[in-house]
């Protein structure tokens, strides 16, 4: 490989890396916009902290958690910080081969897998928000983020079992044939693993004060700034681009071009099913189901991505967002409150997703299916236990709900003592 087509590459994978950054500012948006004013800065106040920690934390062990080398396929450490270790340089390997086949520098890599990390965190923030101590979130979040997340992400991304699951070994030990979970940029492996703590974290919490009537009825608790919200999605639709398309992990025409083309009518279809199916069920065109059926879409095709045709896509999409729709009054129903709709769409589109692999695209098949079921009752049981772990021992150790009093005046003021909007505030005085 010349070093021109080196660098191409490693330019394609630092834009990715930027645009996935720049989800972290969509993830504030869409939450600040879902939920209340009185809660803006403790939104984005979590969101800044995660994306901090997160990147100290990858540093500091997620990165060689993750990507271990040599392990035993279910828990490896390569040690801590970052480094080149035995490599001639960034871009080339002890033995003279280039690092990940020339697609990118080792440093590149570094960053570009500590931007996914953060987000499982984020995940949660929202399914939380407007409820939770600030404190005790943040422990959450080092533990998760630190710990839970990198070796999920082993399993597959670093070689452990799940990537070599079902593959056929001859007697000399060669592959034969290479089967395997497929989890492409993240449905499961990042989605999933935020949408399975959120669950646990909403069932933990309780909801907010107010969500669900004395019969049990939900209650609409509206957001201070769909605009805003509307603006998040766009911005996470177009970091998507990075999500998905620097997944190919090099900047190859064919197969990064056609992943962009998937994603994205993945994300339109899902829209457009969510907005119809709302319209048939209420009578009304609600923008922000409208929203997170694109954000089902992106979540559906996320998995799959490198396999669908834009027919498939289509269809995948289109079903996410009919999903969202069905999932989000499910959620209602079981009385579990998740303001922005987290739940529904990163972890059940994300299953969903996950699963789609097995039924459409180049890997469709019944041993396909298994696979991808197997993959997500893993890492789903994993997650649970973790984060029930975790979230548990701090409920009853320093709490998680902040009083009646703080939930009801605003989390600005008794956690940051400062307001989002002073200026409107006392303009309206």
């Amino acid at each position: 490989m010349d070093a021109g087509l080196l660098t191409a590459n490693n330019v394609w994978m630092m834009i990715c890396t930027a645009l996935v950054f720049f989800m972290h500012m969509g993830f504030s948006f869409l939450e600040i916009g879902l939920t209340r004013q009185k809660n803006t800065i403790n939104i984005l106040f979590k969101n800044v902290f995660i994306i901090c920690v997160g990147l100290l934390l990858y540093y500091i062990g997620g990165f060689n958690l993750m990507y271990p080398g040599e392990f035993n396929g279910y828990l490896g450490f390569a040690g801590t910080g970052i480094g080149l270790g035995d490599m001639i340089d960034s871009s080339t390997n002890a033995d003279g081969s280039l690092y990940a086949d020339g697609g990118y520098t080792y440093w590149t890599d570094f960053l570009f897998q500590g931007m996914f990390a953060a987000t499982a965190a984020t995940i949660v923030s929202g399914a939380v928000a407007e409820r939770i101590k600030l404190g005790p979130f943040m422990i959450f979040t080092i533990i998760y983020v630190g710990l839970i997340y990198p070796i999920v992400g082993s399993w597959q991304w670093g070689g452990g079992f799940l990537s070599t699951l079902g593959n056929e070994v001859n007697a000399a030990g060669e592959v034969v044939k290479e089967a395997g979970f497929h989890d492409f940029a993240g449905s499961t492996l990042v989605h999933s693993v935020g949408g399975w703590a959120a669950l646990i974290a909403v069932w933990l919490l309780g909801s907010r004060i107010g969500k669900f009537g004395e019969n049990g009825k939900p209650k609409a608790i509206p957001g201070h700034n769909i605009p805003l919200a509307a603006g998040g999605v766009l911005i996470l639709w177009l970091g998507w681009f990075g999500f998905n398309g620097g997944s190919v992990l090099s900047g190859d025409p064919g197969g990064t071009s056609i992943v962009l083309v998937t994603t994205s009518l993945s994300a339109a279809a899902g829209g457009v099913g969510a907005f119809i199916l709302s319209f048939i069920l209420y009578k009304n065109f609600d923008l922000t189901m409208f929203l997170n059926g694109i954000l089902g879409g992106l979540v559906g095709i996320t998995a799959g991505a490198d396999l669908m045709s834009p027919n498939e896509a289509v269809i995948i999409g289109l079903l996410s967002g009919i999903i969202i729709v069905l999932a989000v009054s499910l959620i209602d129903k079981l009385r579990l409150d998740d303001p922005v709709g987290a739940i529904a769409v990163h972890l059940i589109c994300g299953i969903w997703g996950t699963l789609a692999v097995g039924f459409f695209g180049t890997k469709a098949g019944g041993d396909q299916i298994m696979y991808q079921l197997t993959g997500i009752g893993i890492i789903g049981l994993f997650c649970c236990i973790a984060a029930f772990i975790i979230i548990f021992l701090l409920k009853v150790t320093v709490g998680i709900r902040v009083s009646k009093e703080e939930e009801l005046e605003g989390l600005d003021l008794h956690e940051h003592g400062m307001d989002a909007y002073s200026d409107f505030r006392m303009n309206q005085h």
